[in-house]
């Protein structure tokens, strides 16, 4: 498929969580879906083990399913003062602008989740990571989040949205049931949307300076 005119920078600084410009009514070629995949599937895996999967949801009665479980968790979301986004107050104007419109769009998504035509849910094959120690836990993420983040990096560039979410995650069981995802076995890490956007002009997000996160030598 045709792809995008970005510079690599323009890739890795506008690929949003994309949630209100969703075309809910254009559908998403499988081929096109496999082309991302196949670049997510080129992304660093430990000791050369592909243990990342890739749940691709399409059928209408199980997206409205996943749907409704997303807006249950959505629900629980929103009572997190301090975690939930249209709780979380920022220093300046424009910032707290920013943060509102996240809130927003986040809202919205809350309720629209089983409308995307195609959702996108990432796991890893290597065991569950639940109580393990951080080297466990981190090495079994390792595999998988790199290669989602290059599925949507894939994504962006072919004209697609996606937006990384993991509240779904209070509900993990509910999904593993409705997808035949066996629970004991297979960790779900993130749950995305995907669809072709509304427009593709999309631009990077406020951040601060870099040096308020970097810690040099020590921390």
């Amino acid at each position: 498929m045709a792809q995008l005119d970005l510079t690599n920078d323009e890739l890795l600084t506008t690929t949003r969580a994309v949630r209100k410009r969703l075309d809910f009514d254009r559908p998403v070629e499988k081929d096109v879906i496999r082309e991302c995949v196949e670049v997510a599937m080129q992304s660093p895996s430990g000791s050369n083990s592909m243990t990342m999967q890739f749940v691709i949801v399409t059928d209408p009665e199980q997206r409205a399913a996943i749907g409704e479980v997303y807006r249950q968790c959505y629900e629980m979301y929103k009572g997190m003062d301090g975690v939930y986004a249209g709780s979380i107050k920022k220093d300046g104007e424009a910032e707290q602008a920013q943060q509102d419109r996240v809130a927003s769009s986040a809202d919205y998504l809350g309720e629209n989740m089983g409308k995307a035509p195609a959702l996108v849910i990432a796991c890893t094959a290597a065991g569950r990571v639940d109580g393990q120690p951080g080297l466990v836990a981190a090495s079994g993420m390792a595999n998988v989040l790199p290669a989602m983040w290059s599925f949507m990096l894939a994504a962006r560039s072919r004209g697609l949205g996606t937006a990384w979410t993991t509240v779904h995650l209070m509900m993990e069981q509910q999904v593993a049931d409705i997808l035949g995802i066996p629970f004991d076995e297979v960790q779900q890490t993130c749950l995305s949307p995907l669809a072709y956007t509304i427009g593709t002009d999309f631009k990077r997000a406020m951040r601060p300076e870099p040096d308020t996160i970097i810690h040099w030598d020590r921390w």
